[in-house]
């Protein structure tokens, strides 16, 4: 059987990148795959967060997925905190696991920076929580963008190492990536050079899942630009990234290619182009954010639907977390 994991920070400001990087990829993986969905809580307090916006952001991000299509009645959709077997599998990982791999992993030198002795101990052995994520229902597919191949690379070398380590052969699957198409990578509305983020001191360099039509109609108008129209090659775009940025949303948004993009509007002024992107964006957000305002609204269903998505997982999860403890040799009742 194949089985889909994939998990996303509540780290709240949800934007367009994370609807087209990640969430409106796995409403169509559901077609396809028996898919568990997790809301990452515990990878989120590796830096600190403030109780009070953790629980607000957990919820907003279970609503938009809820809002974007993800059916929680036929997936399991929960916040991993409520499932002890991730963070139990995870110190078990962590033995299995090697200083030296870990000292590898890229991201970890990005995120502490120059204050990677200030780093909790959490961001630097959380590729071993992203292993346990997976691992813990002996997932065998999870889609990764370029930044987590890396930590999907970990996670089949911890579970090769346990396999062998404990003599089980095969009894940890090694997940594959799965490759959804060329990835959306969605830029800052500010400076093509940079990622659409959520940090961002502008609000006005990103689109928010949040934004109403008036809002959303007012940030593509103010979307830096440059003087020339449209061109009708992709090779036009060379040294132009905020018109790729704005062409490549657009063909994203409309299931299309750029050089369709191209062929549609090349030559066009960005006057006319950016209300022709006003409206296919709306047209694509304008229910979700309609949607997420009802949910948000109702905090006790979101509750209600992650809980019951946490018992799903705990009847995959604990069969599997029982056998491991049985072949590491702890004693259990």
């Amino acid at each position: 059987m194949e089985r889909v994991f994939s998990g996303a920070q509540p780290t709240g400001n949800l934007h367009l990148g994370n609807y087209l990087g990640a969430i409106r990829n796995w409403v169509e993986l559901q077609k396809k795959y028996e898919c568990i969905f997790c809301v990452v809580d515990m990878h989120a307090i590796t830096v600190w967060q403030d109780p009070k916006e953790l629980r607000s952001n957990i919820r907003e991000l279970a609503a938009s997925m809820i809002a974007s299509g993800i059916d929680p009645e036929n997936q399991v959709l929960f916040n991993q905190s409520q499932v002890s077997a991730h963070a139990e599998l995870a110190w078990i990982f962590n033995c299995v696991a090697r200083i030296g791999w870990m000292n590898r992993m890229t991201q970890f030198k990005e995120k502490a920076g120059k204050h990677r002795e200030n780093a909790s101990l959490g961001l630097y052995a959380y590729p071993s929580l992203m292993a346990a994520d997976i691992l813990a229902y002996k997932a065998t597919h999870v889609p990764v963008g370029e930044d987590q191949k890396q930590h999907l690379e970990l996670a089949r070398d911890i579970a090769l190492k346990f396999n062998t380590d404990y003599g089980v052969e095969g009894f940890f699957p090694q997940p594959e990536p799965l490759i959804l198409g060329p990835a959306t990578r969605v830029m800052s509305l500010r400076d093509g050079s940079k990622k659409m983020s959520k940090s961002d001191a502008s609000d006005m360099a990103r689109i928010n899942m949040t934004d109403d039509a008036d809002t959303l109609a007012k940030k593509i108008r103010k979307a830096k630009t440059d003087p020339e129209p449209l061109p009708s090659e992709a090779a036009g775009l060379e040294g132009r990234p905020e018109a790729k940025n704005l062409i490549t949303i657009y063909a994203a948004l409309t299931n299309s290619t750029v050089a369709d993009v191209l062929t549609e509007h090349g030559g066009t002024q960005f006057s006319g182009f950016k209300q022709a992107l006003t409206d296919v964006v709306v047209e694509n957000l304008a229910p979700i954010t309609e949607e997420m305002a009802r949910l948000n609204a109702d905090p006790a269903y979101i509750d209600s639907v992650l809980a019951k998505g946490a018992e799903r997982a705990n009847v995959i999860a604990q069969p599997i977390l029982k056998e491991v403890k049985e072949i590491v040799g702890f004693l259990n009742s």
